[in-house]
């Protein structure tokens, strides 16, 4: 199985061992639980992959643009605001933000988990499944329109637009492609 640290370099900015740990056990367990050789060959988002024809959009792609993209504005907010940001919470947070799709989808197949629960539900499992506080279950769930819940504090805010930009460049992109 391929390790968790070596496709998400980006733990080693998590300076809380606990919470690195948590993340790190997110990404093992839902690996084993989906029986996922390499996370690097997880789909991005199936139904909309095979909507815009988009084969090779990878989940891990997805996370690593979602991690630089909210760190990036925390870091302009921090600059120019002096806004204060927990960095654990908002890497951890992006870090995790989308494991429940390794329950959603097998390759590109839509599971039970996507087709009744939807996305990001059983995230809010696997987080805390691994221990991590309840404010990381608050992200994976303000994290997408597909739910109620907005964010309740400013990484969880960061994170959903990281992820909204994200996933806007994947469509733009399509639609340049056509």
């Amino acid at each position: 199985m391929q390790d968790v640290a070596t496709v998400f370099p980006e733990l080693d900015r998590i300076d809380d061992p606990d919470v690195r740990a948590g993340v790190r056990e997110c990404w093992e367990v839902a690996r084993d639980d989906a029986g996922v050789e390499s996370l690097a060959s997880v789909p991005w988002l199936p139904p909309t992959q095979r909507e815009l024809d988009l084969p090779d959009e990878t989940l891990v792609g997805h996370v690593h643009d979602v991690v630089a993209a909210a760190v990036a504005l925390a870091e302009s907010l921090e600059r120019t605001r002096g806004a204060t940001v927990d960095d654990d919470l908002l890497v951890g947070g992006a870090l995790v933000h989308d494991v429940s799709k390794l329950y959603e989808f097998d390759g590109m197949d839509d599971t039970d988990v996507y087709d009744l629960l939807g996305h990001p539900y059983y995230g809010v499992v696997t987080v805390t499944n691994a221990g991590l506080p309840v404010e990381y279950a608050h992200i994976v769930l303000s994290h997408t329109s597909r739910t109620t819940v907005e964010p309740a504090f400013l990484e969880a805010e960061l994170i959903k637009r990281a992820d909204e930009a994200a996933a806007r460049d994947i469509r733009l992109r399509a639609e340049r492609d056509d």
